[in-house]
């Protein structure tokens, strides 16, 4: 019969950061020193009562004339990829050391059991003790649930952007002895963000975040563009929102439409000459890379097309509205030239760009024919 490991864990490598030991601690010795090192560290360690425990049942199988060994092992301080991967190292060492089949494992809650997969990869698991001292075991795995809730990049982006925003526009209000607008600021924010998530366009904030790392690292001219592109859509959202707010305090009540359309009328432009900048950065840095950089040349003038569109939507949409500057009258021969500016800004943009595809595809003919 193979010797049964008494397997103690230690995912959080509390022996190691603590009490300055190596793992894993193989024996029935060296564990006791193990946990008397770490309970004159950390008296309050649980580790600590999970390691005497595992000694206790050592002590209990030798006594039985049951083979047994202890060994504990440790992760990271980082629990997760890093302290997991230690800990499956120290599980092929341990099962090449001992060849042993069968293992009972030592934990203190949820967080250590969490590797067991890890372990049921390599050995049988006969048996799972807990051990749990001076605080509730409901207590115990409540708490992990939420740790592990709360670190989750995907739900913590939820829950706390737009806390901690609506928090921010509510203390800046109050700050400009202004908190009657902290109500319409938090609206629109919650209104706007989300209308992002209903969408899918949150995944636009990411690309562009994961893009702007990259092309720092990298070294790309497209960091500046991106940057300035930032700075656009920031001041596009600022006075988009002023002329929605001069629409909302007019004397005479308007409706959602009317504001949205005011909000896409003042901020078209900046958030269009962002766009531009995009493209030329992407542009610019597919031409100093040498790479197909025709493809990139076309959005700048899509963009530019897209943005002409929006604009002559929201002037004829505006202008039904006393006070506009451009008349109903006139409003639709805004649409339809804004229409007619962006099909020949767009074909231009095709044309330039076919036109500088048609130099290299020559050149590969003639190379291949020589």
């Amino acid at each position: 019969m193979s010797k049964i490991l008494i397997l103690c864990v230690d995912r959080d490598d509390d022996i190691g950061r603590k009490a300055g030991l190596k793992s894993p601690v193989i024996g029935r010795e060296e564990n006791i020193n193990a946990a008397l090192k770490l309970a004159e560290k950390d008296p309050e360690d649980s580790d600590i009562n999970t390691i005497f425990g595992a000694i206790n049942l050592y002590d209990e199988l030798i006594a039985k004339g049951i083979d047994a060994e202890i060994v504990t092992v440790s992760g990271d301080i980082n629990i997760g990829t890093t302290s997991d991967l230690k800990i499956a190292e120290e599980l092929d060492f341990i099962k090449k050391k001992f060849r042993s089949k069968e293992v009972i494992v030592v934990g203190d809650g949820a967080e250590d059991e969490a590797i067991l997969p890890l372990i049921e990869s390599r050995f049988k698991i006969n048996m799972i003790k807990r051990i749990v001292v001076k605080q509730s075991q409901n207590l115990e795995n409540t708490y992990y649930i939420i740790k592990q809730f709360l670190n989750d990049p995907k739900i913590s982006r939820v829950l706390f952007i737009p806390l901690g925003l609506a928090s921010l526009i509510y203390a800046i209000s109050i700050f400009v002895n202004y908190p009657q607008g902290a109500k319409i600021a938090i609206l629109a924010f919650l209104g706007f963000y989300f209308l992002m998530k209903g969408f899918g366009l949150e995944n636009i904030l990411d690309e562009f975040t994961v893009s702007l790392k990259r092309t720092l690292y990298e070294g790309k001219v497209s960091f500046v563009t991106n940057l300035i592109a930032l700075i656009m859509v920031i001041l596009g959202i600022v006075q988009g929102f002023q002329l929605l707010w001069n629409y909302y305090n007019r004397p005479i009540m308007v409706g959602y439409i009317i504001l949205l359309t005011a909000f896409i009328y003042g901020a078209v432009w900046w958030m269009v000459a962002g766009g531009v900048f995009v493209g030329i950065g992407r542009f610019l840095d597919s031409y100093l890379d040498s790479e197909v950089y025709y493809k990139a040349l076309v959005y700048p003038f899509f963009i530019i097309a897209t943005g002409l569109i929006v604009w002559g939507g929201s002037v004829f949409i505006l202008s039904l509205q006393e006070g506009f500057h451009i008349s109903q009258v006139d409003a639709p021969f805004y649409l339809a030239g804004a229409i007619v500016g962006a099909i020949f800004i767009s074909l231009s943009g095709i044309m330039i760009s076919s036109r500088m595809k048609k130099p290299r595809q020559d050149l590969a003919t003639s190379e291949n024919t020589e």
